[in-house]
């Protein structure tokens, strides 16, 4: 008679081995990122009126500008001195809309240097990221 394998240990070992390597990678990773500025400044245009408008913002809170609420998360400068990039995680949403407390009208990443990588996709209005700073 063969004696049986324990295919479930196996598999539950090789299981916390993958969990605890993702866990040690992230946290190396996590050590390597600047850190993140505490104000950005966006620049939004107002496209019925073409009027427009540079707001400044304090990282975390969340910001009223006529009928949008922004907040921005978190905001980095690059290391590179000969051509630096900054670039801001946004939260947008639209007071107008019907269920604005469950959709955002953009929530991601923007960068200064290419806004149309992430585009803010709005009838009325068009929000750029300026600059981050301390």
């Amino acid at each position: 008679m063969l004696p049986k394998k324990n295919i479930k240990a196996g598999k539950v070992n090789f299981l916390l081995v993958a969990v605890l390597s993702i866990l040690i990678i992230s946290n190396i990773n996590a050590e390597n990122l600047p850190n993140s500025e505490t104000t950005a400044e966006l620049s939004v245009l107002d496209k019925v009126s073409s009027k427009n408008t540079n707001i400044k913002i304090k990282i975390g809170e969340e910001f009223s500008f006529q009928n949008l609420n922004i907040k921005v998360l978190k905001c980095y400068n690059s290391k590179f001195d000969d051509d630096p990039e900054v670039m801001a995680y946004m939260q947008v949403k639209d007071n107008t809309m019907n269920n604005n407390d469950s959709v955002f009208v953009f929530n991601g990443w923007t960068f200064a240097s290419s806004p149309s990588i992430r585009p803010f996709d709005h009838p009325v209005y068009d929000v750029w990221l300026k600059k981050c700073y301390s």
